[in-house]
Formats: structure tokens, C-alpha cells, sequence
């Protein structure tokens, strides 16, 4: 247990109490006459040096005692100490005892982890604090309603500040983002705390350039590289702690910065816009195809490729989803993906309809609108693993390289096989 100013304060406090409550007891004639003259001959030769004498060992003894025994070998130790100071009536006794476990209490009282009284107050600085609990993403709406206008969206790790609660829908502000989440697929206050802690990485902040990671927790261990200020490490929460060190993750082994000049907290996310999220999305596109021509010459997609995220209403996807169901229900998850994928190419190519609904009710193209089968799929329901499907989709996911159209495999044509059916 160590020792810190606060814990040494309270018990010179105590200790002195101890020591006049003493000198108090005796004075008054409760003990012998010859230990009243002994201290009063030690007072009238060294004034208030008996008293400070006696504090400054007591002192030193607790600050000992606090850093290498338990508080049931403080307790014994200070009552022995009192027997140095020839106590010997109950009245004394329980005086001395009254005093050692005031110390006792203020060591329990220290002794109430640090680490407990940080985390609550982190927790409390949640307490108007949102997070999406999904498995990808979760849209923000311009108004409380399905059907309404999408503005942007909260990922996997996002956080975000409440701004007005409701039953239904809370009004919420991340990033550039601003607007309403459905309450079922949120969390808020402590419990959100928890899920961050457990889902985001707790990182390390670097506040000058320069700083060493250090093999061990000490000035003289090795070196293993330094970094810049605004550089964010991992820290490795399960590491044990080190006083003045952060524990940090450097490929696979623990390595250690000073505290001083790192500011650890949890890396959650911001929600982010429709517009931001496609700008990102074309510059990646960007780097993959001047990546592709420099290698190979050829910039062309391939199998695997990604679409641009697409805002759709909620009756967009679950549209998008029952097609889904019904060209691809029993291919699996990658195969029902190409499905919508197709869909969200044609979407985006100029040659066919700019919307989903335009697209899947264009005469002659998929089966299942013009047969009625779509229809009663829409009236019966549409699976979670189809609106999974179309939700990967919907966020960029294309397992066909950018194919506009698909049929059965066993008709030989050309292209990305998947399932049973080839996409080209």
C-alpha cells in the first residue's frame, strides 16, 4: 500500500491527537505521580520538542507501516508504541485505540481503489452519451420518422451527445451529423461507457515529438522507436500497471511511454455524412485504380470491388431485401450481396433508373416484380438474413466486381460464379 501526502496528513493529524490526548490524560493526575513529573520535566526541558519528538516518530512509523504492513499490523504496532509512552488506564487504552482506528479509517477510506473513483467519474461524464449498438451501422434521420430523410451515419463504435430524448427516437449531434436515431438500436450512459470500453481500443495520445517506447517501464530500458506528437497507441489494458508508465502495444509484444506526455482515453468514432462518406469512398476508389494502373497498367474492377454507400427510405430496403429473398433466398449471405449489388450498380451507371424502386420495377428485368412473387414476399415478410444482405450493400459491399446482371451458373456464361448463379 503506498503512501501519499494526504494519507501522511491525516495520520500526523491523528498521531498528535494521540500524543495530547496522552499528555492530557496524564497531566490530570489519572496515572502515577511519577509519570506525571516525568513529563512535565520533559516538557519544562525541551518545550514543545516532547511533543513534536513524539508526532515526528509516530509519523515515520505510519508512513513505514503504510508502505510494507496491513492495517491489522499498524493497529498492533501503534498500541505498542503506546506502551513506550507508559499508558496503562482503560481511559488511555481506549483514547489510543480511538486514535488508531481513526487512522485505520483513513487508510480504508485511501484504500477505496483509485482506479474505481476514475472509472466512476469517467462514467458519469457518459451520462449523456449515446452509442449505436449494431453490427455496421445505424442511420440518422433528419426527423423522427422511418420514412424519413438520412443524413448520415453512426458505425459500429461511433459516439454521439443527446440532445433530446423521446420514446421513440432521440435527437443526437456527432461529428458534422445531426439528427435522430431509433432508441432500439442505442445505448446511453453507463451502459454505453461499458460497450466502448469492450468494443473501441483505449489509446495512448502522444503529446510532444520524440517520445520513447521503451522496452520496460524504466528510463534505462532499451529504446524500441520513437514517435510524434499527435500519434495514437494502443494500450494494452490487460498489462499490469506501472506507476508513471502507460503500457502500450507495439506489434505483438507490451512496451511502455511515460505518462507525462501521452493522454489515454477510448478511440470511439463520429458519425459521419452522406456527403463526407462519399467523398472518402472516391478518394479510395481513386488510390485503388491509380494503385491498379501502376502495377498492372490496367485500372479495370475486379471480383471483390465496392460500390458507393447508398441512402435509401426504409421501404427502399426492405424492398431491395425481398428481391433479395426471392432471387437468392437459399444461396447464402454472399450470394443474396452480389443480388443487391447488381441492383445498386444499375443504380449508379447512368443506363438504367437513379433509384432502387425505379430499377427492380423496370419492365422486363427481374422476374419476381412483374410475377407477383415480389408482392407477396413484401406482404409476408421479409427475412433478417436478406435485410442483412441488403444492408452490406447498401453500405459498399460488391462480391461481383461491379456485374449488372446475373442468371444460373449452369448456362455457362462467363463471369463471377457464386452459389448457383454467375454474375457479369
Amino acid at each position: 500500500m503506498k503512501a501519499d501526502k494526504k494519507v501522511i496528513e491525516s495520520i500526523t493529524v491523528a498521531s498528535l491527537a494521540m500524543a495530547l490526548a496522552i499528555t492530557a490524560v496524564t497531566g490530570n493526575g489519572i496515572n502515577t505521580a511519577g509519570h506525571t513529573q516525568a513529563v512535565e520535566t520533559q516538557l519544562e526541558e525541551n518545550g514543545i520538542a516532547g511533543v513534536a519528538v513524539t508526532v515526528n516518530r509516530y509519523n515515520e512509523e505510519a508512513a513505514n507501516e503504510l508502505n510494507n504492513l496491513s492495517i491489522e499490523k499498524e493497529e498492533v504496532d501503534i498500541l505498542a508504541a503506546s506502551a513506550e509512552l507508559e499508558v496503562s488506564t482503560e481511559d488511555e487504552m481506549a483514547a489510543v485505540r480511538e486514535v488508531a482506528v481513526s487512522i485505520k479509517d483513513t487508510i480504508s477510506a485511501k484504500d477505496v481503489s483509485v482506479e474505481e473513483k476514475d472509472s466512476s467519474a469517467k462514467e458519469d461524464k457518459w451520462e449523456n452519451k449515446l452509442m449505436a449498438k449494431v453490427d455496421n451501422f445505424l442511420y440518422v434521420r433528419e426527423k423522427p420518422d422511418a420514412d424519413s430523410k438520412v443524413v448520415g451515419k453512426m458505425y459500429k463504435g461511433d459516439c454521439a451527445t443527446i440532445t433530446k430524448t423521446g420514446k421513440t427516437w432521440t435527437k443526437i449531434k456527432s461529428g458534422k451529423v445531426t439528427g435522430y436515431v431509433k432508441n432500439e438500436y442505442c445505448i446511453t450512459g453507463k451502459k454505453a461507457y461499458k460497450y466502448a470500453k469492450k468494443h473501441c481500443d483505449t489509446v495512448a495520445k502522444v503529446s510532444i515529438d520524440g517520445l520513447r517506447i521503451r522496452k520496460k517501464p524504466s528510463t534505462d530500458a532499451a529504446v524500441i522507436k520513437a514517435v510524434a506528437s499527435g500519434d495514437k497507441l494502443v494500450v494494452d489494458t490487460k498489462a499490469k500497471k506501472k506507476d508513471g508508465w502507460v503500457a502500450v502495444k507495439v506489434d505483438s509484444s507490451t512496451c511502455y511511454v511515460s505518462d507525462e506526455y501521452v493522454t489515454v482515453k477510448l478511440n470511439t468514432g463520429k458519425a459521419i455524412t452522406l456527403a463526407d462518406e462519399m467523398a472518402a469512398w472516391k478518394a479510395a476508389q481513386e488510390r485503388k485504380a491509380a494503385a491498379n494502373a501502376a502495377s498492372s497498367g490496367n485500372s479495370s474492377s475486379s471480383a471483390g470491388s465496392s460500390n458507393a454507400p447508398t441512402s435509401v427510405t426504409a421501404d427502399d430496403e426492405t424492398l431491395l431485401a425481398a428481391l433479395i429473398q426471392c432471387e437468392a433466398g437459399g444461396e447464402g449471405s454472399q450470394c443474396m450481396t452480389a443480388v443487391a449489388a447488381v441492383v445498386l450498380n444499375r443504380v449508379h451507371s447512368g443506363s438504367f433508373p437513379n433509384t432502387i424502386r425505379g430499377v427492380i420495377y423496370q419492365s422486363g428485368q427481374f422476374g419476381p416484380a412483374s410475377s407477383g412473387r415480389l408482392a407477396s414476399r413484401l406482404a409476408n415478410g421479409v427475412s433478417s438474413s436478406a435485410r442483412a444482405a441488403a444492408r452490406a450493400a447498401l453500405n459498399g459491399s460488391d462480391p461481383t466486381g461491379g456485374a449488372k446482371y446475373f442468371k444460373l451458373a449452369s448456362s455457362g456464361h462467363p463471369g463471377v460464379v457464386i452459389g448457383a448463379v454467375v454474375f457479369y
